[in-house]
């Protein structure tokens, strides 16, 4: 239950050493290797799996600004102008389209929690505005839908998850990177403390960096050198429909549903507030720093324990580097579709725009993204270990803003002027 990725043809060799290795090929990591690859800097991406396989290929393709945490703001901003000339960059078309982003309000208060978020990025200068119910009558035709009004960005857009990841790989290795698929990186080498390489299942390879960029995965890495990353696993079920007419080319989020334009010509559609949550052990080691988020996005958790916790507890919190490591043994993390949660995206759907009613589901996947306890990343060197970075932790959000954080990495990794100010996405926060 996987959407269609486009192939990219990666290397089968790798060399002896190579100065930056970056572990994990997502769009994140992926985007970094393209900017020190044209940079004239040599690196190699190792992917445990394929490109793209987990959540780089699985989101909805939202690339927002709207309710971002204000100190995110100016990352999504850089992604934004990032996304647009991305097509030339990498020499062919990702499905961007600056197309706008609305988000409905039922009630009053949906409403005072957008103007809320309006107040708090005034100095920012976006072109965000509040709408009345007639407004998003009138840019989201033939619905019935009876709304308190909602909150649009017309900057905000859109672009294709399974084209994006492939072409900027593509165009990294057109720059001389190396990518290689179905090699996991079992974990670093050191020499007085400081990274020299990394151990992986096909041997060793010398490196003067190392990036990790594996989402879901970064923190079982970290976990076996030391490190304590918070993060926890969610799951986003999505639907994609036939091509069928639509009311609009903005993407939209309800209270419980969601749905915006492929390139296709069909539609991804979510519940927005059901979201899974896997138990894990993870939970009870680090679950406490995220109470604050629990009390304010609570109600969209949908507490789940099974075989999730099974499978978590049989892949090994610790290994040595000669022994296969959990990367090894799950490639990809394929997470079961909650088939609930997309019928109540429909039904609620179907009520608000009746044109709904005739969509034809094409095809179910979901992904499961790594959230921090303050739902933005981390970018920064890892403090203990010399040489380490982490590039992981975007809870949902990164590859709206996957350009800028993959520049970000490589401005640190390279110690060059950032392209925006790191701060925000520092380690030591937590």
């Amino acid at each position: 239950m996987a959407p269609h990725i486009a192939p990219v043809q990666t290397c089968e060799d790798f060399p002896s050493s190579v100065p930056v290795v970056i572990i994990g090929g997502g769009i994140v990591g992926l985007v970094a290797a393209l900017t020190l690859s044209e940079r004239g800097i040599p690196v190699i991406v190792l992917e445990k799996g394929v490109v793209a396989g987990e959540q780089s290929s699985r989101n909805q393709g939202w690339i927002r600004k709207t309710s971002r945490a204000p100190a995110d703001v100016p990352l999504a901003v850089a992604s934004d102008r990032l996304w647009a000339r991305l097509p030339e960059r990498v020499g062919t078309d990702v499905g961007y389209r600056e197309a706008g982003i609305l988000f409905l309000a039922r009630n009053e208060a949906e409403m005072e929690a957008h103007e809320a978020w309006i107040h708090s990025v005034e100095p920012l200068d976006l072109d965000s505005r509040l709408l009345t119910p007639g407004e998003i009558d009138r840019l989201v035709p033939g619905g019935r839908g009876n709304w308190a009004g909602g909150i649009y960005t017309p900057s905000d857009g859109r672009a294709e998850p399974s084209l994006a990841a492939s072409a900027i790989a593509r165009a990294a290795m057109a720059l001389g990177a190396i990518i290689v698929e179905n090699c996991a990186v079992r974990s670093l080498v050191r020499s007085a403390g400081r990274v020299t390489g990394v151990v992986t299942e096909r041997g060793e390879i010398g490196c003067d960096t190392v990036l990790l960029a594996g989402g879901l995965w970064s923190r079982r890495f970290l976990g076996n050198l030391g490190i304590d990353l918070p993060t926890l696993p969610l799951t986003v079920s999505v639907a994609r429909t036939v091509p069928m007419d639509g009311p609009t080319e903005i993407a939209v989020g309800g209270p419980d549903f969601s749905f915006r334009k492929r390139a296709d010509g069909g539609f991804v559609i979510t519940q927005r507030s059901a979201v899974k949550a896997p138990i894990t052990l993870d939970h009870l080691l680090i679950g406490r720093k995220y109470l604050s988020s629990l009390r304010s996005q609570g109600r969209y958790l949908r507490l789940a324990f099974g075989r999730d916790f099974i499978d978590d507890l049989t892949l090994p919190r610790r290994w040595k580097s000669g022994r296969i490591s959990p990367f090894e043994r799950m490639r990809t993390k394929d997470p079961a579709v909650d088939e609930g949660a997309i019928h109540e995206a429909f039904a609620a759907l179907r009520a608000a725009w009746p044109i709904f009613d005739d969509a034809e589901i094409a095809e179910l996947w979901a992904g499961t993204v790594d959230v921090t306890p303050d739902s933005l990343p981390i970018i920064d060197q890892v403090s203990e270990i010399p040489g380490l970075i982490v590039c992981s932790g975007f809870s949902g959000h990164g590859f709206g803003t996957a350009p800028a954080a993959g520049e970000l990495a490589a401005d640190i990794l390279m110690g060059s002027t950032p392209t925006i100010d790191p701060k925000p996405y520092r380690f030591s926060r937590f």
